[in-house]
């Protein structure tokens, strides 16, 4: 079994569709924790709705590859998740292979409160395989003004998804 982290956002019904994406999720891997979720703004775009945003862990057995490409893309259009350059743009739900074992695929973890947060909450003592920083370090530096704890929303995805 390979342990990874997935980043999980929405602004589209986000309530209901990372819901239906964790259902979704834990049908191809074993969700093992679910981060809190925070909301904030979307990113440069005041007139969009806000986000919803945490990470989970799973343990897998699929590869990596297989992991990304016909899990997370499948629960991504399955929910109605349309691509565009836009990388900002709102979304009914973005899931991104954020750690593999030990390969780090997404370099935002860095930069990106709203990830390296959550992935500090459910992995304290993880240290980024590929810079060799510890992920406490990382999200002890980024500012979070704009994140506000969905603590209830949070409860509830845990016991219904955790407790199966």
């Amino acid at each position: 079994m390979t342990r990874a982290f997935i980043g999980v956002g929405s602004n589209i019904r986000p309530e209901e569709n990372i819901r239906e994406a964790l259902r979704r999720l834990g049908q191809s891997t074993r969700l093992v924790s679910v981060s809190t979720f925070y909301r904030e703004p979307a990113i440069g775009r005041p007139e969009e709705p806000d986000f919803y945003n945490g990470v989970v862990a799973i343990d897998t057995d699929l590869t990596r590859d297989t992991l990304k490409w016909q899990v997370l893309r499948t629960i991504e259009a399955g929910l109605g998740r349309q691509r565009s350059a836009d990388k900002y743009a709102s979304r009914t739900i973005d899931l991104d292979l954020l750690l593999y074992g030990d390969s780090v695929p997404d370099p935002d973890i860095q930069t990106r409160p709203f990830i390296a947060i959550p992935l500090y909450e459910i992995a304290p003592d993880l240290v980024l395989p590929d810079v060799r920083v510890a992920i406490r370090e990382v999200a002890e530096q980024l500012a979070t003004p704009d994140m506000q704890p969905l603590p209830e929303y949070t409860h509830s995805l845990r016991n219904e998804l955790l407790t199966v």
